[in-house]
């Protein structure tokens, strides 16, 4: 069940630069040696996602964000802690949400993507990402 209580609209999935997103996005995207190495998908609710950002992609130039709709995925996804062995506790956050469905994401997953450069930090990218950036 989902931390907040309420069905989030949107899931995010954050890219590193080293792997981009070219469009159309193909019916399966490569997936993360972090994703590999889970056997699921990591993801992010919206609040969840600058946190992320800060914690793993802090020395990134460059990231894509997929907005996945939550109707589409919600019967691969389990509500989880995220694992300590990759990241400690992170307060107020939350349960993540892992999509189980085979390691596939893609163009029927996903429904938009978003470019966005770190400016010195993320919270000039947040800040403009917020009519996308959904709950």
């Amino acid at each position: 069940m989902e931390a907040l209580g309420t069905q989030p609209r949107y899931l995010y999935k954050i890219i590193a630069s080293n792997a981009p997103i070219r469009e159309p996005i193909p019916e399966r995207l490569p997936v993360s040696e972090l994703d590999q190495n889970s056997g699921f998908i990591h993801l992010s609710l919206a609040h969840q996602v600058a946190n992320t950002l800060n914690h793993f992609f802090q020395d990134e130039p460059v990231v894509y964000i997929l907005r996945i709709e939550y109707v589409q995925v919600m019967q691969d996804i389990r509500w989880e802690s995220p694992d300590a062995k990759v990241c400690g506790p992170r307060p107020g956050e939350g349960l993540f949400p892992h999509l189980y469905n085979g390691l596939k994401l893609g163009k029927e997953e996903v429904e938009s993507i978003a470019i966005w450069q770190n400016e010195d930090g993320w919270e000039k990218a947040l800040n403009g990402a917020e009519p996308w950036l959904l709950y």
